[in-house]
C-alpha cells in the first residue's frame, strides 16, 4: 500500500482515487506527490556510499520546495537542520557520515524521521518503522514520531506490533486484510490485536458474513 500510494511503477490502481486537497495524485510521479505533501518513510532505508547525509538532506528539501520559490543558502539550510537535529536529539555529525552507510537499525530509521522533520509533509506514511529496533531505539524513533506528527502532518504508521503504540498513541487503530480495511477502532484494537493476534477477526468477518448472507 505504501509503495501504490508514492506511484511505484510495479503496483496499478484498478479502481478508486487518490487524492490530496481535492486532486487527484494517480497520474503524477513519485517527485510530484512529494511536492504535494506526500512522505514515505522505508521499513529497509537503502545505503548510499559517496552521498553524505547533508547533501542528501539538501538536494530532497530543495527539490520538495513549491515551483518559483528560492531554495534557502547553505547557511539558512545549516540553521534549519541544526533546529531539527535538536529537536530530535541527534548529534550534528549524522550530517558528515555517508546516508546509511554503516548506520545501526536505528540510526536509518532516526535518519528517516530527520528526513520527516525537515519535509514537513501533509501526510506521511511510516512503513513498519519499528522493525529491527531494540527497545531504546524505538523509544527514542517513537519520541520522534511524536515530535514531528501534530496537526500540519497527517501520520499513517504501519505496523505488525503493538509495542510502538506504547508510544506513539494513535486517534486510530485499522485491520488491513487482503487489500481491504476489515476493522477499525481506537488505541483499545490494538491492544485487543496484542492479546489475541489476528486470526480472530478472520474468523468473526467470516461468520458476520455467513449471517449478513443468511439474512
Amino acid at each position: 500500500m505504501a509503495y501504490t500510494l508514492m506511484g511505484h511503477p510495479k503496483y496499478q490502481v484498478t479502481s478508486g482515487q487518490v487524492l490530496i486537497d481535492g486532486e487527484s495524485i494517480l497520474g503524477l510521479t513519485p517527485d510530484k506527490r512529494a511536492k504535494k505533501g506526500l512522505f514515505l518513510a522505508f521499513q529497509y532505508p537503502v545505503s548510499v556510499q559517496g552521498v553524505s547525509m547533508f547533501s542528501f538532506l539538501r538536494a530532497a528539501y530543495n527539490n520538495s520546495r513549491p515551483p518559483g520559490t528560492e531554495p534557502p543558502t547553505i547557511f539558512e539550510f545549516k540553521e534549519v537542520v541544526a533546529e531539527k537535529l535538536k529537536m530530535l536529539s541527534m548529534d550534528e555529525s549524522f550530517l558528515n557520515r555517508y546516508l546509511n552507510e554503516g548506520f545501526s537499525g536505528g540510526e536509518k530509521k532516526r535518519a528517516e524521521i530527520l528526513q520527516m522533520a525537515l519535509m514537513q509533509p501533509k501526510f506521511a506514511v511510516l512503513d513498519e518503522t519499528d522493525s529491527g529496533l531494540d527497545i531504546d531505539a524505538l523509544r527514542i524513533v517513537a519520541e520522534g514520531i511524536n515530535k514531528v506528527s501534530g496537526p500540519e502532518t497527517g501520520t499513517l504508521l504501519i505496523t505488525h506490533y503493538q509495542r510502538i503504540l506504547k508510544y506513539v498513541k494513535p486517534q486510530f487503530v485499522h485491520v488491513l486484510f487482503q487489500g481491504r480495511v476489515i476493522e477499525s477502532g481506537g488505541e483499545d484494537l490494538s491492544r485487543l490485536l496484542e492479546e489475541k493476534g489476528y486470526t480472530w477477526i478472520k474468523g468473526y468477518k467470516e461468520e458476520e458474513q455467513l449471517a449478513q448472507q443468511g439474512a
